[in-house]
């Protein structure tokens, strides 16, 4: 099995918290040797105290006996009075520090206080109850990591969703749910899994199992862009519904469509069909990352296989078929093919170049995330229009 150890460690936010009293704790993303993923709160008091023991551990790295000889990153001793500037100025510091700590030797980045003060307490696994009064607000570090304190979002509310049929869990990342059961949404990642919590559970539950409470949710996938996105192949998949497609790792595509259940529409010369996002990376991009991820989890079951399924709306979920795909494929390519003569274009068509497309630093923004910035007065998960979302990402939280 090998030593254990930490892979990484990623800032993700702070919450501010009320019971039992006002405070704060900042939100991490610990990622383990065996690709396990753990989310853990600490307060920077508690942050303070291990860096403080880490110097008496290691005296020689910490500069104590000779000042020329420090490694060990500098961390500031927390204030009297912390409040929420205090608490969001910190978020740079600490990314800072502990991407230091774990780029130092092994003997540190590896040593047993950092392990044991990064493994998961019960107080991690112990969420808000339904009978407090107020529940906790969360801040989220800025995808692109400048944390600048105009940049921190307002309180998120996290949306919440139902279960639509059981699940059972086959990782320890993932978070078993039952009809009806009703969670919190935390991230929607572009995988169709979902990072949920519900009470005193954590966990990665597929998109296809889930729908909001007070709409059905077809009108959450944008619009199709026939244009296409150029993507490649990174694992090997044989179609087992006759509306998906096969193909083999390696291989160029088009995405015309991104779903959020993480089934994607994609195109090979004129033919289109169903495929997991898991299984495709960006043209030109570093595929490592992505395959990792593939090991942990693989691409979640499609709704359409879920059986029996149980919808608390009366109107069904609507999709458009792949002939509608095709069709509408075709034509564009078509005239995309003519030149000097563009022609009309189609409304499907039209509409997914206008809001589908890759527009330069709007893809992949907010729509993927399952939250509210209360005060802002806009939606930054559900069909908000990337107008709309241009302002936070946070991606997924694997690695």
């Amino acid at each position: 099995m090998g030593d254990t150890f930490i892979r990484h460690i990623a800032l993700l936010g702070f919450e501010k918290r009320f019971v039992p009293s006002q405070h704060y704790v900042y939100m991490f993303l610990v990622k383990w040797q065996d690709l396990s993923e753990k989310v853990v709160y600490r307060k920077f008091t508690e942050i303070y105290e291990f860096h403080k023991m880490l110097k008496e551990m290691f005296p020689i790295e910490a500069g104590e006996i000779h000042t020329e000889n420090r490694v060990i990153p500098h961390l500031p001793a927390p204030r009297w009075f912390d409040g929420q500037r205090a608490a969001e100025s910190r978020q740079g510091t600490l990314t800072e520090y502990f991407n230091g700590l774990m780029g130092l030797p092994v003997k540190i980045s590896r040593c047993p206080h950092l392990l044991d003060f990064f493994k998961v307490r019960p107080d991690d696994l112990k969420l808000p109850t339904d009978s407090q009064a107020k529940k906790p607000e969360t801040y989220l570090v800025p995808k692109d990591g400048k944390n600048n304190v105009a940049d921190i979002t307002g309180p998120i509310i996290l949306q919440t969703y139902r279960a639509i049929a059981d699940y059972e869990k086959s990782s320890g990342t993932e978070m078993t749910v039952a009809t009806g059961d009703v969670v919190d949404v935390v991230e929607k990642s572009e995988s169709g899994w979902w990072f949920c919590q519900m009470k005193t559970k954590r966990g990665w539950v597929p998109a296809s199992y889930l729908e909001p409470l007070d709409s059905p949710d077809e009108a959450e996938d944008p619009d199709p862009n026939y244009a296409g996105e150029p993507y490649v192949t990174i694992k090997a998949y044989a179609a087992v519904e006759e509306d998906e497609m096969s193909l083999s790792e390696g291989e160029a595509i088009e995405v015309i469509h991104k779903l959020l259940d993480g089934w994607w529409v994609v195109r090979k010369g004129d033919i289109t069909g169903y495929f997991p996002s898991m299984y495709l990376q960006k043209a030109g991009e570093e595929i490592t990352q992505a395959q990792r991820q593939i090991r942990g989890r693989g691409a979640p079951p499609r709704r359409s296989t879920i059986r029996n399924a149980q919808s608390i709306h009366q109107r069904s979920r609507k999709r458009l078929s792949q002939d509608t795909y095709r069709r509408n494929s075709v034509r564009f390519l078509q005239q995309r093919r003519r030149p000097g003569r563009p022609g009309p274009q189609s409304t499907d068509g039209a509409k997914g170049e206008r809001q589908g497309g890759p527009g330069p630093g709007l893809e992949g923004r907010g729509k993927f995330l399952g939250f509210q910035v209360q005060g802002a007065g806009r939606d930054l998960g559900m069909g908000s229009g990337l107008e709309t979302a241009s302002t936070l990402q946070l991606g997924s939280w694997g690695f």
